[in-house]
């Protein structure tokens, strides 16, 4: 670990975990699934819920009066999001596909696919808690 001359080195956390907090767990447990996230069966009724993710990180959904259970000061988040979880689709087909069997599936569709000036083919779903959750895939032309 490199550090500055006369700074002391620092244990360095590993990022491990993305915590989300939902206003009903079976919703979004759902919603994440068809994503294709592996989450625990009958987990819909837990207060708190983790899954494994490739690579070793894991997400997890707490719901709304867990994280009020030991910050009895939080509120809801208002005015947009702040954290978005994006989903790589292997082709630029699958962004249009995913999307579309989403917003079919009752979940609102923010920004409909479109290539991207980055050179991906990109779409926004919300989740039931009304976060964004971006489908993407390299363009072709990459």
């Amino acid at each position: 670990m490199d550090t500055a001359p006369g700074i002391t080195p620092r244990i360095t956390p590993r990022f491990d975990l993305v915590g989300l907090v939902v206003s009903d767990m079976a919703a979004s447990l759902a919603f994440y699934r068809r994503l294709g996230l592996d989450i625990p069966a009958g987990a819909e009724s837990a207060p708190h819920v983790e899954a494994a993710l490739p690579g070793g990180l894991r997400i997890a959904w707490d719901t709304e009066d867990v994280v009020r259970s030991f910050d009895p000061g939080w509120t809801r988040p208002a005015g947009g999001n702040r954290v978005e979880l994006a989903f790589r689709c292997a082709e630029s087909a699958d962004v249009d596909a995913v999307y579309e069997e989403l917003v079919a599936a009752g979940y609102r569709g923010h920004l409909k696919p479109w290539d991207a000036v980055w050179g991906q083919r990109y779409a926004v779903v919300l989740d039931p808690d009304g976060s964004g959750v971006s489908l993407f895939a390299d363009t072709e032309a990459v």
